[in-house]
């Protein structure tokens, strides 16, 4: 559920901020809020079809492929976390001052009001879609109930909210970057952890080497059925028994991640 939560809070949270900087600069303007409204509706409508099709797209691959197909689906949300860790932690101020600039454009009467549902239905789509390929890659495990990732999932919303609320009303005094860099190192652990896992999916479809079983047995100690390893499981990957491929995949992931990350603030700064 605390993975849930996470993925669900950190992508509806970008969306909700979007959302309210457009309201904030468009404060005044009459019929904004129906305009607001509906592109919100229309990026989780575009979500929804999504979600819709990755579950029938998985049904095509019942008992033919589905180690395949399931690592597959982890590799692309391990690809999408990591582009959404290096690209988004660099370009949020761009997205901020872009939101800005269109509320306050449609308030000086140089865009229509529908510029107010385009970027807010884009917004929702973009982190919509991208929480739809997260969790179905952690559903893939097995080992979360639908029920918990629900509690997770309406929770994060919940929480999401409540800050895109406070930050509209101009009353949150905890700096965002705070809570961004928080989440992105939980988001980083969980990319890895799904890597880890679509490793594993290949050498039971034999495409990969296992480099190696057991390479450390920490189940006596940790075991992945008690609360804590489940938990530690879910959210960072852990394993008490891994391949040596396991854990090459889950190390490349985190260090791919932090030196692009590196690489990307760099070329932004000699580019200043």
């Amino acid at each position: 559920m605390l993975s849930t939560f996470v993925i669900v809070f950190r992508e509806t949270l970008e969306a909700a901020l979007i959302v309210a900087i457009v309201l904030a600069a468009s404060r005044g303007i009459a019929g904004r809020g129906g305009w607001v409204a509906a592109g919100v509706a229309a990026g989780l409508g575009g979500a929804a079809v999504l979600a819709f099709f990755a579950d029938g797209l998985s049904n095509l691959f019942d008992g033919n492929g589905t180690e395949v197909f399931n690592a597959i689906v982890l590799l692309l949300a391990v690809a999408m976390l990591a582009w959404h860790q290096i690209w988004m932690s660099t370009h949020a101020a761009e997205l901020v001052s872009e939101s800005r600039a269109i509320g306050h454009a449609v308030r000086e009467g140089s865009k229509p009001l529908s510029a107010l549902a385009i970027i807010c239905a884009v917004a929702v789509l973009r982190e919509g879609s991208e929480t739809v390929i997260f969790l179905y890659g952690l559903a893939i495990d097995g080992e979360m109930t639908v029920a918990s990732m629900l509690r997770g999932g309406l929770l994060g919303v919940a929480a999401a909210a409540v800050v895109g609320v406070l930050f509209y009303a101009g009353l949150l005094r905890v700096p965002l970057k705070h809570i961004f860099r928080l989440t992105g190192v939980i988001i980083i652990l969980l990319a890895a952890g799904l890597a880890a896992q679509a490793a594993a999916f290949l050498v039971q479809a034999g495409y990969l080497p296992a480099l190696g079983y057991d390479i450390w047995n920490t189940s006596e100690i940790l075991p992945q059925t008690n609360a804590l390893g489940f938990l530690l499981h879910i959210l960072i990957g852990y394993v008490a028994r891994p391949e040596g491929i396991q854990i090459a995949f889950y190390a490349a992931t985190i260090a791919i991640i932090l030196a692009a990350s590196a690489a990307v603030r760099r070329s932004q700064a000699a580019a200043v």
